[in-house]
């Protein structure tokens, strides 16, 4: 059995299935789709992480393939409509990443509304801000999950160390749903009005993409900082920023993006008063959550093919 890994995978977890099966490891393949069709014709499997556009193009011509590891949970680079036409089994390593996610969330969430980011630079001039820029506690504020799944209930956990308040809008969520986290399931529209902090936990779809737009932040009456963590396009960007200006909310936390990597012309308007965190689409990747999802992606891949 020939297996193909297009992105990092823990070298330990690669080293375990040399035991059983002829890997390739092509890194370039990630961002060079020709390539990635000219090579796929020939191998069983298929590892990946979000990169690798496994559309139907490389899917027609992976005639072999039968298994799709995703070292990740989100499954909008592949065609999984096709996969499951032509019985290919696509396999995302889900939950191994959701602890460092939440973190991620929490972390954000406490540098954001202490303006950390704003202050850090105003430090390095030589100022003394010690006053002048102001710093809030997590204590007793609002947190909104948009979407309720297995990391927005992490946060949860996390969050009510703080002794903050949790609501979440899901509506493929049972409203007791929420009651064995100490959250409490609300409307949209409840949660953008009550809400000191908004974190996505989201996938994208034709419902959720630009589902954070100008009008919705002018619903925004706590003027909250908003993190993303789950997939860009669910926030207009042009708009993120100018409900920044406008002071409709007070910092962002983007790890992911309308196209990755962050487009220059979004990244030029930030400046170094903006109270925001960029980071490179990297919530989930820890040295502990790599570990867990490549040796997840590996035994599955040996649970697959019976090895």
């Amino acid at each position: 059995m020939k297996i193909l890994i297009t992105e990092f995978m823990e070298p330990k977890s690669v080293n375990l299935l040399k035991k059983n099966f002829d890997i390739t490891v092509d890194l370039e393949l990630s961002e060079n789709n020709k390539k990635l069709i000219d090579s796929i014709e020939n191998f069983d499997a298929l590892i990946v992480r979000n990169k690798t556009n496994v559309n139907e193009a490389v899917l027609e011509k992976g005639s072999n393939l039968k298994f799709i590891g995703r070292l990740g949970v989100g499954l909008d680079n592949i065609d999984t409509e096709y996969c499951k036409k032509n019985n290919i089994h696509v396999q995302p390593a889900t939950g191994m990443n959701a602890d460092s996610v939440a973190e991620f969330v929490i972390n954000s969430s406490l540098s954001l509304l202490k303006n950390i980011p704003i202050i850090h630079e105003e430090t390095l001039l030589g100022n003394w801000p010690r006053t002048s820029i102001p710093s809030r506690e997590l204590k007793d504020k609002t947190i909104g999950l948009l979407g309720f799944g297995l990391i927005a209930r992490k946060v949860s956990i996390l969050a009510s160390v703080f002794n903050s308040k949790i609501i979440a809008y899901d509506p493929f969520v049972d409203s007791v749903a929420g009651n064995d986290f100490n959250t409490k399931l609300v409307s949209k529209d409840d949660l953008f009005e009550s809400a000191d902090i908004i974190s996505i936990h989201l996938p994208l779809s034709e419902t959720t993409k630009n589902l954070l737009n100008y009008d919705v932040f002018k619903k925004m009456l706590k003027k909250p900082i908003i993190i993303n963590s789950s997939r860009g396009s669910i926030i207009n960007e042009i708009d993120l920023l100018r409900a920044y200006e406008e002071n409709l909310i007070s910092g962002f936390a983007l790890d992911v993006y309308e196209v990755e990597p962050a487009k220059k012309s979004f990244l030029n308007r930030i400046k170094k008063t903006t109270n925001c965190i960029l980071t490179p689409h990297n919530a989930g990747v820890t040295e502990e959550s790599n570990t867990r999802v490549s040796e997840f992606i590996a035994n599955s891949v040996k649970e697959f093919f019976k090895l």
